[in-house]
Order: C-alpha cells, then structure tokens, then sequence
C-alpha cells in the first residue's frame, strides 16, 4: 500500500507502545492493529503486517533477559511447552487466511471479555510466587497451549494475556516468571506464524519494518523493568486490567454511547 510519510512516525511510536505493553501484559496489538486499520489495511494484511514487530519484540526481550539469573530454568520449562504451541500456531494461521474479517472481530470480541473475567479471577493468586515448576509437564496443559498456539496463529491479539492466565492460575508461576515463559515461547512460535503470512504475501514490508523499529525498543525497555522494579508484579496486572477493558470497549463500539 502507499501511505502517506506521516503515518509511519505514527507507526514506530504505535510499536513503541506495543511493545512495552505487550512484554509486560499482553494486547498490545491493540495500537499497531489499530492504526494499521485507520490507513485503510485490509484486515488480513493488517495481521500479518503485525506479526514482524511481534517475532522481533520477544527476540530482543528474551535476548535481554539472558542476564537474569532464571533464564536457565524458565527456557527449560517453555521448551516443553513450545511443541504444542508451535504446532497450534501453525493450524492457526492457516485458518485466519480463509475466515472473513467480520468473524475475526467476532472472535477477538468474545475472547476479550473472556479475558478480562480470567484476569479478575482469584487476585491473590496474581501475587505470589512460583510454586513446583512440574506442574507445567501435564496432558492437559499440552490440550491448553495446543489451543493458545492456534489462537495466536489464528489472530495474535491477546495470545499474551491467554499465556499469562494459564501459566499464572493452571501452572502456579508468579506472573513475573510466567512472563518470561511468555516472551521464549512466544518469540519461537511467532517465527512460523509470520513465514505463513510471508509465504501468502500477507506483510506489508514498509509499515511492518517501521512498527518493529518501535517494538523492539519497547520490548528491551519492559523486560529491564520487570527484572529490575520490585513492584512489577502489580503494575503488570493492573495493565492487564486496564488493557483488556480498552479492547472490550473498543472491539464492541462501547465509546459510541458516550460520544
């Protein structure tokens, strides 16, 4: 698409945001997928558009993360759980090419609200730390990353919210060490998901390239500050909130009633 220049300052700082949002909570596609829409992208290249910044995000936050002292023990425990989700992934984006963009928002819709009840649900459990990391290595959370992996191929927006309930409320991490669970598996099962869309000539070079700029520099900030502020276990769930609520009432045309 030709775009006008003054759009793609609007999309490294749209990145930017996207970025941090994303590494510390999720739905942070929330702005790249929106601006990427007011240009007048279809949807289905706005998604696959929106997936380069995404991919290179995690990289460089997992990247950063290396300093810490558990990088070691949380990769290990995402490697079990990157088969299902890979392969999910992959299911999944080749189901988003051949649904149409209204059932798309339909979904992302419904799976916001269902979101935002998980996120409220038992608030002390949000709180504490990392209980037996065993708890990762069952059946059912083999079904359940199976499921998120399809999703995030399918759509992407949210994937991250998806990933910190389960890993939070069905695996018992801390959802500071579920984050860093997040940001490995979410860097490797990005890179599948994006060659679909590149395959399918579904990216938008320029804008993609302009939101990774963005992206990739909210990303090494969000994951310095999770690994350095002693109350980023609270921030991250009140962005949680805070950005589920923005996509429910953006999604469902809620400010309407109050224009």
């Amino acid at each position: 698409m030709d775009l006008d220049w003054y759009f793609y300052p609007l999309f490294f700082l749209a990145g930017l945001i996207a970025g941090l949002i994303n590494t510390l909570a999720g739905n942070g596609s929330v702005f790249t997928l929106s601006l990427l829409l007011f240009t007048g992208m279809p949807a289905g290249l706005a998604n696959g558009t929106n997936r380069l910044g995404g991919f290179v995000q995690c990289l460089v936050s997992v990247i950063t993360f290396r300093k810490s002292d558990k990088f070691k023990p949380l990769l290990k425990d995402s490697l079990w759980l990157m088969v299902p989700t890979i392969l999910g992934t992959i299911v999944g984006a080749n189901s988003a090419l051949q649904v149409s963009d209204e059932v798309l928002t339909k979904v992302i819709g419904y799976l916001m609200i269902f979101m935002l009840g998980i996120v409220l649900l038992k608030p002390k459990r949000w709180l504490i730390e990392t209980a037996n990391r065993e708890h990762n290595k069952t059946v059912l959370n083999f079904i359940i990353f199976f499921v998120i992996g399809w999703y995030a191929g399918f759509i992407q927006m949210g994937m991250g919210i998806l990933f910190l309930a389960t890993l939070v409320l069905i695996s018992k991490y801390s959802i500071i060490d579920a984050n860093f669970i997040k940001i490995i598996i979410c860097a490797a099962l990005l890179f599948p998901a994006l060659f679909i869309y590149i395959y399918n000539d579904q990216v938008d070079w320029l804008p993609a390239i302009a939101l990774t700029l963005g992206q990739g520099l909210g990303g090494w900030y969000a994951t310095k500050f999770a690994l350095e502020n002693e109350n980023a276990t609270i921030w991250v769930r009140r962005l949680l909130i805070v950005m589920i609520s923005l996509a429910i009432i953006k999604l469902f045309n809620l400010h309407l009633y109050f224009i």
